[in-house]
């Protein structure tokens, strides 16, 4: 391959990678905004959602097939109970310690992880499962670099979730009522705003999206494991840093200076895929000593 295709296809699998660092990000992203919360369950609720979505598939297959209708059909359905599943863990595990030092919080978070992981490890006894399709490899060449169609609509879908939420929390009510308590929940509560109710919203939307990036995970690999959750909860949170934690923005952006970052270090010498892992987090590192705020994040002045 030539210089050109060699970037061409690093381009397309940083791209498709960063796309679902950015997905699980904005999770991390938005619920910390609102409740300085560090949702370590997050990855395995990127895992619920890859499975819910083979579930799904496997009982719509029959009547919608197993392409693109299918797919999307398992995939808003496991945006749905995933996002519930959410607002059951919010509810159940992080509301009634909100009012609790952030190390127990933090705990409690873990201990959702370990509940999520290990009760999905024991329903599938450890085994992978082929997340099967109808896809193909149809797609188009460009110079010697073959990019699928299912690569391109994946991409597409992840650009349309982000601008679909960036346009949910700059333009609607409950999206400015998000940011409102990102900046003051006491001062919400006086104006009359649910924030409660408006805190189980975020874990709704976080959540779904986590479930998308899941479920297009499962298209693109073609399978699925309890693991699977893991590893890129650790990315996205990453991610999520290297962007500012709490930015939205930021959080979309992040995850993809990260895909692209990983799939361009696997073509420097010395390191190659099985490096990825290290570069990503050297990375990380490196932006945490030079610039703790992340890429849009601002500092923040805690006065007495």
């Amino acid at each position: 391959m030539s210089t050109f295709d060699i970037i061409l296809q690093q381009l397309i699998n940083g791209l498709l990678i960063g796309s679902f660092y950015s997905l699980v990000a904005l999770g991390y992203s938005m619920v910390y905004g609102i409740i300085m919360l560090l949702n370590f369950a997050h990855g395995d609720i990127y895992m619920a959602g890859a499975f819910v979505a083979f579930v799904m598939l496997a009982v719509v297959s029959p009547v919608l097939g197993a392409g693109w209708l299918g797919i999307v059909a398992a995939m808003i359905a496991s945006m749905f109970l995933v996002g519930l599943l959410g607002v059951f863990i919010q509810r159940v595990a992080y509301r009634p310690m909100l009012g609790a030092p952030r190390l127990s919080i933090l705990i409690t978070a873990i201990g959702v992880s370990l509940v999520l992981y290990n009760s999905v490890m024991a329903i599938t006894d450890g085994e992978f499962q082929a997340f099967t399709t109808d896809l193909g490899f149809a797609g188009v060449d460009v110079g010697s670099v073959h990019i699928t169609y299912t690569q391109i609509i994946l991409v597409v879908a992840t650009a349309i979730l982000m601008i679909s939420l960036n346009w949910f929390i700059s333009k609607t009510m409950y999206g400015k009522a998000m940011r409102a308590i990102a900046l003051d929940k006491d001062a919400c509560r006086l104006m009359g705003i649910n924030v409660n109710k408006i805190i189980a919203l975020t874990f709704f939307v976080g959540s779904s999206l986590a479930a998308a990036a899941g479920t297009m995970a499962g298209v693109y690999y073609g399978s699925i494991h309890f693991f699977m959750g893991f590893v890129i909860g650790l990315k996205a949170f990453t991610a999520a840093v290297i962007g500012g934690i709490g930015s939205i923005p930021g959080a979309m952006i992040g995850g993809l200076v990260l895909g692209l970052l990983e799939a361009a270090g696997t073509q420097l010498p010395f390191i190659g895929s099985e490096w990825k892992d290290v570069f990503a987090f050297g990375l990380l590192i490196l932006l945490l000593v030079f610039r703790p705020t992340g890429i849009l994040g601002k500092t923040e002045i805690e006065r007495m």
